[in-house]
């Protein structure tokens, strides 16, 4: 790898440090806070909502300088991070199902980082037209997934967090267009404008997607962005694989891998068993019932 690529995967690996470590700030102040308007006055959520805004500047800086096809697919170390780290300040042991996603993981991004963008360069950007023709494209799919999730379908979640990947990798591209070429045009102010709806559009669609659980939009949502982004990458950048079949190959490989560490480390774990009362506590289970006292109308009656 050149220069470009390497400050590129340094400046996503701390923008994943700094996402994953949001996201567990985030998660303690929720546990201690009911309701949002209580996390907004606690300094603990303004540090993640900081450390949110460093890592998105840090993801964008890195599609200054390395392929979208690269870049997108690190964020996936965003869950790899937060899963250990969570657990460190939680206080509790990591899970052998979250050891065992972590390293599928790990070998699948490492599978994809050793093929991963050899035709485009960190120069390419899209043209107006194709802003506004995966723009459309991109709120066309996110419209159909919207209305499947609203119909109340059993898979809404999964619909909701499928969209939102969608919307955030287009989110990501649209940035790289802005980071590669800065200047002032109507092509560049479309670009933000769409930018800035898509990356708020991910986002609220997140939301909705957590309101079915946790794990299954997770993986869901980790998973499709990166795809997406690559996609674009591959069809609209002109990027792609080295070494030919066996490349892509070793990349299909890869992200199969990197797919399933996801949803290993999506999973809900188990909780302890809960143990068993004593006979005492069995004995309350069944109070006695309480003796009745006649009063004197009653003995009447």
């Amino acid at each position: 790898m050149n220069s470009p690529v390497l400050l590129a995967l340094a400046l996503s690996l701390v923008s994943a440090l700094c996402y994953a470590t949001a996201a567990v700030v985030q998660e303690r102040t929720a546990a201690g806070t009911p309701g949002l308007r209580g996390a907004l006055v606690r300094p603990s959520w303004w540090w993640a909502v900081l450390l949110n805004a460093a890592g998105a500047l840090l993801h964008v800086v890195a599609l200054r300088y390395g392929p979208l096809s690269l870049v997108q697919p690190l964020g996936v170390l965003t869950l790899v991070v937060a899963v250990p780290l969570g657990s460190l300040v939680a206080r509790r042991r990591t899970s052998g199902t979250q050891w065992r996603g972590m390293a599928l993981t790990l070998a699948g991004l490492t599978a994809l980082l050793t093929v991963t963008a050899s035709g485009g360069t960190s120069d390419s950007a899209l043209g107006t037209n194709e802003v506004l023709l995966v723009a459309l494209a991109a709120a066309a799919v996110v419209a159909v997934l919207v209305s499947i999730a609203a119909g109340r379908s059993p898979r809404a979640g999964l619909a909701y967090a499928t969209a939102s990947g969608i919307a955030s990798a287009v989110g990501s591209t649209l940035a790289q267009k802005l980071a590669v070429d800065p200047t002032l045009s109507w092509s560049a102010a479309t670009a933000a404008v769409l930018t800035v709806a898509f990356a708020a559009g991910g986002l609220l669609l997140a939301q909705k997607a957590y309101g079915s659980g946790l794990g299954g939009p997770l993986a869901t949502l980790t998973l499709v962005n990166p795809v997406t982004a690559a996609a674009i990458g591959v069809t609209l950048l002109g990027e792609g694989f080295q070494y030919g079949g066996t490349g892509a190959a070793l990349a299909i490989a890869g992200a199969l891998a990197a797919s399933r560490g996801v949803v290993l480390l999506s999973a809900p774990q188990r909780q302890e068993p809960a143990p068993e009362p004593g006979p005492e506590a069995r004995v309350s289970r069944f109070p006695r019932p309480t003796p009745r006292i006649l009063t004197g109308a009653s003995r009447a009656a």
